[in-house]
């Protein structure tokens, strides 16, 4: 038995279950073609590993087998990370990518896994079905998947329902193309990259009388689990997917998923095509450089016969239709989201509920909301004590409920809307439009909003006239949505211009930065200094809003939203420094500085141009195109001038 035939032998006998998937590079070949025909499905705990062998040719030379020893048994340092975590910093190129992609790794560039969920008489709401069957979820996910993907017992939901939950993640779990997966979401806007610390669960429920069963009954959901905020495009996969299911069953399910891990990476800026149960959906995931409020909309074109379904947004929900029942006061509900205040939405349904909550935290975009939000929470919620406990201030949380419990346990929630039935009538308006805000101790069921915040800005009448018209004119829904949404984002940005224009100014000038010294550092982030800029360049150059603006911003400073903003900004900021110092190292002559300094010396700097580099390379600094080639060969022609001993040394590739 050659050792190349034991070597597989070994991890067939390792193989047993996945958890973590990375491709192993054959301790005796480097071969990039056998790194991409081999893969393996490693559990970090040692528990369980698939191996995949895809296509790949075992025929080996005997002068090879003659040169290759007999292999130890397999070690932890044997494995490497993807071939992908190793691409240069503009990432990879789709030809290349495509070669690398292991099963299930674009599934998993979508979707986490697939749930149904059913309901027991003996044991209550049950996950029935995981797939694909190798996708890990704790006993506590399972737990909150199962509670979140039926509607409360009072919402009653006849027929089909669909609307989606987030819950936190249990632990965290490590790709294999983590590499992939940051090179497209580092383009994506800031509220549509990857949830880190949470899944989102988008839930088709379906509800209907059935006398064969004890319960009269049947109640079941298809549920998508998810780290992206899709909302508006994943709704529509279930559309497809989910009354084909109850058709038939897990056949289908299985067919949907082998669609899915057929479909390319969800790559911001591109046009994407992806076909799923006999439809082909056309969309395309905004980036980060797209102008805010515009919507590039994907165009059908002749050879898009097969096309189906065009999605023009694969995330906004419709504000007008989520804030028609309290549209009078939906300036004090941006102020409110804005400065992350803690806020319950009680709803007839999780539907109102999940769709209110999300259009709460839309309303700041291009702001990206950083406190918690649940769009559906209930009663079996693992954080229902700590969200509900009267000890301490409620939370930085937007919650979404629909158990008339909630009315009483959030009663002492400093801010609560109600959501009636989203139906647009005229005699809603006229109720929301005598309707007094005041503070009130107990709750009706009429909408509204309960709380006893004053706003630091004047009431907009004008935008509240505009959408009155809209109503009464029978504006079209789509129309009313635009001016809504238009109108946040002017707000939001009038609001940010002046903070993103102080932010600027701590920025050193590009004649600080010396080849030869450590980047400069960023100015402090002076609050009273930054309340001075405001006299002449505050809001009021492009809002014609009036107000205490001062007192706004000193109440943004003290929340999660600001700290999380900053923390962005000065991150973008040093890596910016980070480049320029680099791009300035690459103009210099090296050649002529390591004649004026001993052996000793340019060893060191071999080492530091090295990091650079791999800092270059490990957070994608954006400096302009050549320069990582450049400072490679600028690496390469100081060794070259070393003695023959060093440059064996240094010529070695740097370890991670």
């Amino acid at each position: 038995m050659s050792a190349y035939t034991q070597w597989f032998e070994d991890l067939w006998i390792l193989a047993t279950r996945d958890e973590f998937r990375f491709p192993l590079r054959h301790p005796y070949s480097m071969n990039s073609a056998l790194l991409t025909n081999l893969a393996l499905d490693i559990s970090r705990f040692g528990k369980r590993i698939i191996f995949w062998s895809l296509n790949m040719d075992l025929q080996r030379s005997e002068d090879t087998e003659e040169q290759i020893e007999q292999p130890e048994h397999i070690q932890e340092q044997d494995i490497r990370i993807s071939p992908a975590e190793e691409m240069p910093v503009d990432g990879p190129r789709e030809e290349e990518s495509e070669q690398l992609f292991l099963p299930w790794d674009r599934f998993s560039a979508w979707l986490h896994c697939i749930c149904v969920v059913g309901f027991d008489l003996e044991l209550g709401q049950a996950v029935e079905v995981i797939y694909p069957h190798h996708a890990k979820l704790t006993e506590k996910e399972k737990t909150s998947i199962c509670y979140l993907s039926f509607p409360d017992s009072n919402s009653g939901c006849l027929g089909d329902t669909q609307f989606c939950f987030r819950f936190r993640q249990a632990a965290s779990r490590r790709s294999s193309l983590g590499c992939f997966w940051d090179h497209f979401d580092r383009d994506a806007p800031v509220c549509l990259k990857k949830d880190l610390g949470h899944f989102y669960g988008y839930v088709y429920f379906r509800q209907v009388r059935d006398k064969s069963l004890k319960r009269g009954y049947f109640q079941k959901s298809l549920v998508l689990i998810s780290k992206l905020p899709y909302v508006t495009f994943f709704h529509s996969l279930l559309k497809l997917i989910a009354p084909e299911y109850f058709e038939k069953q897990e056949p289908c399910l299985e067919a949907a998923c082998n669609d899915i891990d057929r479909w390319p990476m969800p790559c911001p800026g591109k046009i994407l095509t992806l076909p799923i149960m006999g439809v082909v959906m056309k969309l395309r995931i905004p980036t980060c450089s797209d102008k805010p409020g515009t919507s590039q909309l994907v165009q059908t074109t002749m050879s898009d016969s097969l096309v189906s379904i065009v999605l023009p947004t694969i995330h906004e929900v419709d504000l007008f239709r989520c804030f028609y029942p309290v549209f009078f006061h939906i300036q004090m509900l941006w102020e409110l989201v804005l400065l992350g205040e803690a806020i319950v939405v009680m709803a007839p349904s999780p539907a109102e509920s999940s769709d209110t909550v999300l259009a709460l935290v839309s309303c700041i975009a291009p702001l990206r909301y950083c406190s918690d939000f649940r769009p559906y929470f209930t009663i079996h919620d693992s954080e229902f004590k700590e969200y509900t406990t009267r000890t301490q201030a409620p939370p930085s949380v937007i919650l979404g409920v629909t158990n008339p419990f909630f009315a009483k346990t959030l009663q002492h929630w400093p801010h609560i809307i109600r959501i009636g039935d989203m139906k647009q009538t005229e005699e809603m308006a006229k109720q929301m439009k005598v309707k007094k805000l005041k503070n009130l101790k107990t709750l009706d069921s009429k909408p509204g909003v309960y709380s006893a915040y004053k706003t630091f800005l004047n009431k907009d009448e004008d935008i509240i006239k505009q959408l009155q018209k809209g109503v009464q004119q029978k504006r079209p829904s789509a129309a009313q949505n635009a001016i809504l949404r238009r109108y946040f984002l002017e707000l939001t940005q009038s609001f940010i211009i002046p903070l993103e224009r102080y932010v600027a100014s701590l920025m050193p000038l590009q004649k600080s930065i010396c080849p030869w010294k450590s980047p400069p550092q960023l100015k402090h982030f002076v609050q009273e200094e930054f309340m001075k800029t405001l006299e002449k360049a505050g809001p009021q150059l492009t809002s014609r809003l009036k107000g205490d603006w001062i007192g706004l911003y000193r109440q943004f400073l003290k929340s999660p939203n600001f700290d999380s903003w900053f923390r962005s900004r000065r991150k973008e900021m040093m890596q910016k420094l980070e480049a320029l110092h680099l791009e300035a190292l690459c103009d210099e002559d090296l050649q002529l500085r390591i004649q004026k300094h001993t052996e000793v010396e340019t060893v060191d700097l071999v080492l530091k141009l090295k990091d650079k580099l791999m800092q270059a390379q490990r957070e994608q600094l954006p400096v302009r195109a050549g320069t990582m080639t450049k400072l490679q060969a600028h690496i390469e022609s100081v060794i070259l001038s070393l003695p023959d001993d060093l440059q064996g040394i240094l010529q070695k590739p740097a370890t991670p």
